[in-house]
């Protein structure tokens, strides 16, 4: 048997209140995505021209044009608060481009951190190895050694085998001289 939620005594009540109105959702990673795009926009040669463009227009316009027809008189109210409006949702959509390339950057970089680590483990791996290939390499013999043990060798054989064929002729001098006995 369950007890309704405010019955016990050990839990806490719930005191929060639902809002009358809900706050609005959005796709924290489109909006980044169009704050990029606009930041992207805002650092081109073609947004400073247009800018420009704009600027001169509306000043030509208030300045040389019927004052019938003027829409911004002087000293240009609001041309300032047209390009102060623009610079301050400019300014936070930067800075969240900026926020949101200082977080790629992070992952990158931890990334390439991590590689690094991985690069250096392995070329201590193989310092390693070709160090104790190189101790191993001292331990085998060399064709040169090799060639001058087996000169040796061949020597003692050529050595040995004119001392047995010296005494195989002197074996067969003996046996001229000797004559034989019946």
């Amino acid at each position: 048997m369950t007890e309704p939620r405010g019955a016990r005594l050990d839990t806490p009540k719930d005191l929060r209140r639902q809002p009358l109105l809900r706050r609005p959702a959005y796709d924290s990673d489109a909006f980044g995505s169009f704050a990029e795009g606009f930041a992207r926009y805002m650092g081109t040669a073609r947004f400073l021209i247009w800018m420009t463009a704009v600027v001169v227009f509306w000043v030509l316009w208030n300045t040389l044009a019927p004052e019938s027809v003027r829409f911004d008189d002087y000293p240009f109210i609001f041309l300032t608060l047209v390009l102060s409006l623009q610079a301050s949702y400019a300014a936070p959509l930067i800075l969240l481009a900026q926020n949101r390339q200082e977080q790629r950057d992070k992952v990158i970089a931890e990334q390439d951190r991590q590689a690094n680590a991985r690069a250096h483990a392995d070329m201590e791996f193989l310092a390693r190895e070709v160090a104790s290939l190189r101790m191993a390499v001292g331990e085998v013999a060399t064709r040169d050694f090799l060639r001058s043990e087996l000169r040796s060798l061949l020597q003692d054989l050529e050595e040995r085998d004119e001392r047995a064929h010296e005494r195989a002729e002197g074996h067969a001098a003996e046996a001229e001289v000797e004559p034989p006995t019946t």
